[in-house]
């Protein structure tokens, strides 16, 4: 059964949420089998394009990925992120936003920001646009801030997010990912406000979880942030089996009698 954003608000202090990214069909219709919802992120810059951040990203990009997932997934609420440089102001927000409402059937756009974004918000949902917010560390901001950089170690800096869940949660915001934040942070804001809280890296006290699915099936290897739990080494078991196929067509042991017409 699909899920919807009723469905996702009624488990606000009764039932974790689960949320995987993915960037295809192939993926996106193994996760949808068990997430609540998937995230087409813009994470896919880097996990699938192989750049050193997000920035760079297209909406032609997100909505070509979006598609896909769309295609594979058929009751998990799919959430497309907005990319850098498309929603600089709420008009060219709505625009974009538009554009992937149109050109996808995803439930809802992700962007980056809290307070500043409130007007952008509430613009998009008062257009039938579904808006998950983020908020604390924020990988489109990596490159002004200098890396990223874990928010809640101060409190001008708890004060703040505090100020931005509440922001954008009345602005109209369905969701809100938290992502690299204090845990005692986490907690407060969960705990503020009525939409459900989506952490990465936020701790245990969220209403739910996000990992991207590289990260956490051990296909990314070359980095694990603290807050990803590995459960499954995919690129060693891919790197022997790729090896084991070479080894098979060298030594004529593929293809058998059984894989021949």
């Amino acid at each position: 059964m699909k899920v919807t954003i009723s469905k996702l608000h009624s488990y606000k202090n009764n039932k974790k949420i689960t949320m995987i990214t993915a960037y295809d069909a192939l993926f996106a219709k193994m996760f949808d089998e068990n997430v609540d919802t998937i995230l087409v992120g813009d994470s896919l810059n880097m996990s699938f394009y192989g750049e050193s951040d997000t920035v760079s990203a297209t909406l032609e990009q997100m909505i070509y990925h979006t598609k896909a997932v769309c295609n594979g997934a058929k009751n998990a609420y799919i959430i497309a992120d907005m990319p850098f440089g498309y929603y600089q102001t709420p008009q060219q927000a709505l625009e974009s936003a538009t554009k992937i409402f149109k050109e996808t059937k995803a439930d809802a756009v992700k962007l980056e920001g809290g307070i500043e974004k409130a007007e952008t918000i509430k613009l998009l949902s008062d257009n039938a646009i579904a808006v998950v917010a983020h908020i604390g560390l924020m990988p489109q901001f990596s490159r002004s801030e200098g890396g990223y950089k874990v928010k809640g170690k101060d409190e001008n800096s708890r004060k703040k997010l505090l100020e931005d869940a509440k922001a954008v949660e009345k602005a109209g915001a369905v969701l809100l990912v938290v992502e690299g934040v204090k845990e005692d942070v986490a907690k407060e804001i969960t705990e503020s406000i009525n939409i459900p809280v989506i952490g990465i890296g936020a701790g245990r006290y969220t209403d739910g979880q996000v990992l991207v699915w590289s990260d956490m099936l051990g296909f990314f290897d070359e980095f694990k942030p603290k807050f990803v739990r590995r459960y499954l080494n995919g690129a060693e078991i891919v790197r022997k089996s790729v090896q084991n196929y070479v080894d098979d067509v060298q030594n004529g042991e593929f293809p058998k009698e059984a894989e021949i017409y």
